[in-house]
């Protein structure tokens, strides 16, 4: 028998971590072997948004259709790390406790009856519930609570190795998919290309409003993870009379797969469709890997010179900061990475194509339930770019 190796090199998206257990559903195992879970996220286009969702307010919860306060400036829940200050008070003159290292050694005072209970649910670790067949979907009694129209329920993996992160879902999605919520006017009956399409989230969203939606990724079985989401959300699609249509898009080919014995490949009547109607592009978190974000790029010029019509093209990013021992300081290397290419675009002449850059404030109303945080929200952070072409 082989000897079993164990990685460490797992990445776990922040949009599962802060999701209370209740939330996380194993439904099944897919064709890799991976456990497939399952969570819903709460549409809020049926009414208000309390505020605008700047770096401060506007935040919606931590996890799906939960609701948690906000971190930073103006909370009354502490940034996470930084302590709690009624915890430990050292006071002048009092010697502080080391360990036999010499560290500080901070003695917790036990939690108290009188002790407030948190605001709301605690970020607990994931204990993953395995749903059978047996037994009645815990999500169903909520779902029925609020309109099925005000629900988008996804199936998910989590803590993955990074070539298979597509298969969560992250904060730069949610981000995208409450941008088009905002902007249904500017989708109204057009043809959308998202590329790198991951769970389908923001496709899924886009059919709501648009006529034609191409949902693309490659890797046959995060494919047909994005199938079943529109199925599973076919009722909001529906609605809006929208088509989502799953296909292979590698970005490191010049040429869609044609191949009809090849899963989610392209006919010829969607390849004409696709050059013939397309306005706009997406793309959310797959700034992650320069590589990536090289052929990313080249696939967005690539398809400006195919298509018929001018588009516009709405990137979606979170700036992410890492301490790196290259530089010994904290650095967004990828996201550097990701502002080289704008700003190559900027400058390219090249014939008929010209690039207008654009950020986009995300000072929208928040109209889908999840975190907003600063690196997905300021201006400096560019989270959306307009490039028209």
């Amino acid at each position: 028998m082989d000897e079993v190796t164990f990685k460490s090199d797992t990445v776990l998206s922040d949009v599962h971590l802060y999701t209370p257990n209740h939330r996380h559903l194993m439904v099944r195992l897919n064709g890799m072997g991976q456990p497939v879970f399952l969570s819903q996220f709460k549409l809020l286009w049926n009414q208000d948004s309390q505020t605008d969702s700047g770096t401060e307010g506007g935040h919606h919860g931590m996890g799906p259709t939960e609701e948690m306060p906000p971190s930073g400036p103006g909370s009354s829940r502490p940034p996470l790390g930084s302590g709690c200050s009624s915890d430990v008070t050292i006071q002048e003159g009092v010697g502080a406790r080391l360990d036999e290292d010499g560290d500080l050694d901070v003695e917790r005072r036990p939690r108290t009856a009188s002790d407030p209970e948190p605001a709301g649910p605690p970020r607990d670790k994931v204990h993953p519930t395995i749903l059978t067949q047996e037994e009645d979907d815990p999500l169903a009694d909520e779902a029925q609570e609020s309109s099925t129209q005000d629900i988008i329920r996804i199936e998910h993996t989590m803590a993955t190795p990074l070539e298979d992160v597509g298969k969560q879902v992250w904060r730069g999605a949610l981000l995208l998919a409450d941008y088009i919520l905002f902007q249904r006017d500017v989708f109204q009956g057009r043809t959308v290309l998202e590329l790198g399409a991951g769970t389908g989230l923001a496709s899924i969203i886009a059919a709501t409003v648009a006529r034609t939606v191409y949902c693309t990724d490659v890797g046959t079985d995060l494919l047909a993870m994005c199938q079943r989401n529109i199925a599973l959300n076919s009722h909001l699609t529906a609605a809006g009379g929208g088509v989502v249509k799953v296909k292979e898009l590698d970005w490191l080919k010049d040429d869609l797969c044609t191949d009809p014995e090849v899963p989610f490949s392209w006919s010829q009547e969607d390849v004409s469709d696709l050059y013939s109607h397309t306005t706009i592009l997406l793309a959310a978190e797959v700034f992650y890997d320069d590589d990536l974000t090289d052929a990313l790029f080249k696939t967005l010029s690539r398809l400006a010179h195919k298509l018929k019509n001018a588009c516009t093209a709405i990137l979606s990013v979170e700036k992410r900061l890492n301490f790196t021992l290259r530089h010994l300081d904290v650095t967004c290397e990828a996201y550097d990475h990701f502002r080289s290419w704008l700003q190559r675009l900027e400058r390219l002449a090249d014939g008929r194509l010209r690039f207008a850059v654009e950020p986009v404030e995300a000072s929208f109303p928040q109209l889908l339930v999840y975190e907003r945080i600063q690196q997905l929200g300021s201006c400096a952070s560019a989270p959306f770019l307009s490039m028209t072409q």
